[in-house]
């Protein structure tokens, strides 16, 4: 017993000694990477956000910010310091830091450096379930797909999109709506997500579906394909934690396990149905640049090849970049219109003054619909559908700006410092956006900084689909509007709040893959004309 009570007593110093000397070293590191970036102001927390745990706590100060500390914070922190770039450190599970960013001129010279600032691509992991993808790619991978892609994002596609878009809404119309005095939406995403589903799908992957058919599970299949992706897109986080064997633990992590097998079934089905097709005239979308890519035949010098999990991890990336952040946009854009009748009723005076005989617009009237696509805008504006756009420093540099004063100042970045472009930050920054929290599309008619604008990213890594979002938008809401008028659901249970109280009610977002509405209840009236 005395001999046990000693190894055990022994055992506990060592552990003990072991635990102090790692703390000790852990502050070492911590005040060695302060002092690498001359202790410039910010954050200090002992959880990285960046960490697991990190994510799994709500922001608290000097335990983590939390993963929605950008969206919560906006441009506060910044004001508070006086300068639009402050630290962010963290000692646990390592000392790692990283400068958030909200100065039109610093993202800038980011965003159009290629070799200087790399995409840190093991924060994207998560998103390689299906295969490599041209998101978590850099440097020559990501130039083979983007050159593999691009032609896919044409004049000619764009108007296909505002086709499929316009026939997509009139089916809505004529088929759901149909009869309807009143339409009562519970949670803008039940109708935003199908019908940014249903663009992408169409215009994207040649892939058409109606409203009738969206409700039916196809035979074969045990979920819709709506169903399995949106299931996908919310637990792709449950998929990165959690272990292959634990998945069929809860009910919960079978669905998600459910929805990645119908997913993965789903795409290699629309795979084989475009290399069975023999129509050669609709094959000129995103899926036909990818799939001519594929496959075993000689390609002539100068083409390039996919793999077969490239194929999928593209076509997955695209599904959810094409149709969850812009039904997101669509659902914040319609709360703000229905919060703000005004705007409402200015932007449907504006589509009568362009379509008088009430026609239904094309894609060639789409530049003369200037306010649609500046509600779209100052929706992606206010909303951000991604909050953060990491980036690390390949180099030693420095970065030039001014702070509050107006005094010029230069922040030193070490090679391998995180870099954060803060969106809601620069979107909310007063120096670029007059009164930023207030709902203005006219700012966006006129002329305006087009490089304190970042829902799609920007420089030579800006989304390539941006045209298609951008053409989807206007459809939608010219066509919408002219038909109908958006209100708030009436609620018994709210019956009492104040205008404000509601506004930030239904505008309530949480960051979890993109920024999306918490619940937003909504409600469609048919105009009378």
């Amino acid at each position: 017993m005395i001999v046990t009570g000693l190894s055990l007593g022994t055992l506990a110093i060592i552990v003990g000694s072991v635990s102090v000397l790692r703390a000790f070293q852990l502050f070492l590191d911590f005040r060695r990477l302060l002092a690498s970036i001359h202790h410039l102001p910010g954050y200090r927390t002992i959880l990285s956000s960046s960490s697991v745990l990190g994510h799994l706590f709500p922001p608290t100060p000097l335990l983590t910010l939390g993963h929605d500390y950008s969206w919560l914070s906006k441009h506060a922190p910044f004001a508070e310091r006086g300068f639009d770039i402050i630290s962010a450190v963290a000692c646990w599970p390592k000392a790692t830091g990283s400068l958030l960013i909200a100065d039109v001129n610093v993202i800038k010279d980011i965003v159009w450096s290629r070799g200087r600032f790399p995409k840190p691509l093991d924060q994207y992991s998560i998103l390689t379930f299906f295969g490599e993808n041209i998101v978590v790619s850099e440097g020559n991978e990501w130039k083979r797909y983007r050159k593999i892609v691009a032609p896919a994002f044409s004049e000619r596609n764009n108007r296909l999109v505002w086709d499929a878009t316009t026939q997509i809404m009139l089916d809505l119309f004529d088929t759901m709506w149909a009869g309807q005095e009143e339409v009562v939406v519970n949670h803008s995403v039940d109708l935003t997500l199908p019908i940014a589903l249903f663009v992408i799908g169409a215009a994207g992957f040649g892939r058409p579906i109606s409203w009738k058919e969206d409700a039916v599970v196809p035979l074969g299949h045990q979920l819709t394909f709506k169903d399995a992706l949106h299931t996908v897109t919310q637990d792709l986080t449950l998929k990165f934690l959690v272990p292959k064997w634990a998945m069929g633990l809860t009910k919960r992590f079978r669905r998600a396990r459910l929805a990645f097998d119908e997913l993965h079934r789903y795409l290699t089905e629309m795979i084989h149905e475009r290399q069975g097709s023999q129509d050669e005239d609709d094959n000129n979308d995103l899926l036909s640049s990818l799939l001519s890519a594929n496959g075993d035949k000689n390609l002539s010098k100068g083409e390039v090849k996919l793999s077969d999990s490239e194929l999928i991890g593209n076509i997955f990336i695209f599904l959810v970049a094409g149709h969850e952040t812009t039904a997101h946009a669509f659902s914040f854009a319609f709360a703000l219109l229905a919060l703000h009748p005004d705007k409402q009723e200015e932007m449907y005076q504006h589509i009568k003054r362009v379509l008088p005989d009430g026609r239904i617009p094309t894609y060639d009237d789409m530049p003369s619909l200037a306010y649609s696509s500046a509600v779209f805008n100052e929706s992606l504006r206010m909303f951000p559908p991604v909050c953060t756009v990491p980036k690390s420093s390949a180099e030693d540099t420095t970065f030039n700006l001014t702070d509050v004063n107006g005094t010029l100042k230069t922040v030193v970045v070490p090679k391998g410092l995180g870099l954060t472009l803060d969106v809601p930050g620069l979107h909310y920054n007063p120096k670029y956006w007059e009164d930023p929290f207030t709902f203005k599309p006219e700012r966006f008619l006129g002329d305006w900084n087009r490089d304190a604008f970042l829902p799609f990213s920007s420089g030579y890594r800006g989304c390539v689909g941006r045209k298609f979002s951008e053409t989807e938008g206007a459809a939608v809401l010219t066509i919408l509007i002219s038909r109908y008028v958006i209100s708030i659901k009436d609620e018994p249970q709210f019956a009492g709040e104040t205008y404000e109280q509601r506004k930030a009610r239904v505008l309530n977002a949480q960051s979890v893959l993109t920024l999306a509405p918490t619940r937003l209840p909504l409600v469609f009236r048919p105009r009378r004309t």
